[in-house]
């Protein structure tokens, strides 16, 4: 079954890492590589429900996590500007178009409340410490908002993964259904990326162009 050995393997990666693990995991997470924290906390979550991690250090590390990446992504933007980004991007496969989306975002509505905002925003919140360290935001109001965003969120995938490890047994239940989603879903992502993130050759142009 699809979904039991997701689950197997995502736990057997975070009983071998442990809190480090997670810490280092959601630093990835709040930075340009493609790790969602969706992924990630919700099996957090399984450890704090099954008696092997402690509530408490399971969100401390994870929030330590997510300060780190997105003070790296910050340092970045602020010493490198939007060039040094893309050149790092490009190995995490970075789209250009989100990260303009994010800038645009940014300055529309620039200001502190805005990074708290974007902590919550999929896609935005990877990104966001990007263009607050291009336009120089403050580093402790930029800490304080990030750590405040990151750590609810963080804590509400965390709850919601203990929740639903609580209710583990009707999951089984239903696996073969959510098997199907979950083939879906990769499918319809695997589309989505050939699409829209693979590179597109560039067309010929028209003798009379040339």
């Amino acid at each position: 079954m699809i979904t039991e050995t997701i689950t197997k393997v995502a736990i057997q990666i975070l009983d071998t890492s442990g809190y480090a693990g997670a810490c280092a995991l959601m630093t990835l997470e709040s930075m340009i590589a493609p790790v969602p924290s969706e992924a990630v906390m919700p099996f957090v979550g399984f450890q704090v429900a099954d008696g092997k991690w402690n509530l408490w250090l399971a969100i401390g590390s994870t929030s330590v996590g997510s300060i780190l990446g997105s003070l790296l992504s910050y340092w970045i933007g602020c010493f490198g500007g939007k060039p040094l980004v893309l050149k790092v991007g490009k190995y995490l496969l970075l789209n250009q178009r989100d990260l303009e989306r994010t800038e645009q975002f940014f300055h529309r509505k620039s200001g502190i409340l805005t990074i708290f905002i974007a902590r919550f925003i999929p896609v935005v919140r990877h990104f966001i410490s990007i263009p607050a360290g291009i336009g120089r935001t403050p580093m402790i109001p930029f800490l304080i908002v990030t750590f405040i965003g990151s750590t609810i969120w963080n804590t509400f995938l965390l709850v919601c993964g203990m929740k639903l490890r609580d209710h583990w047994p009707v999951v089984q239940k239903y696996s073969h259904q959510v098997d199907i989603g979950i083939v879906a879903l990769i499918l319809i992502g695997l589309v989505w990326w050939v699409k829209v993130r693979w590179p597109q050759p560039r067309a010929e142009k028209a003798p009379s162009e040339r």
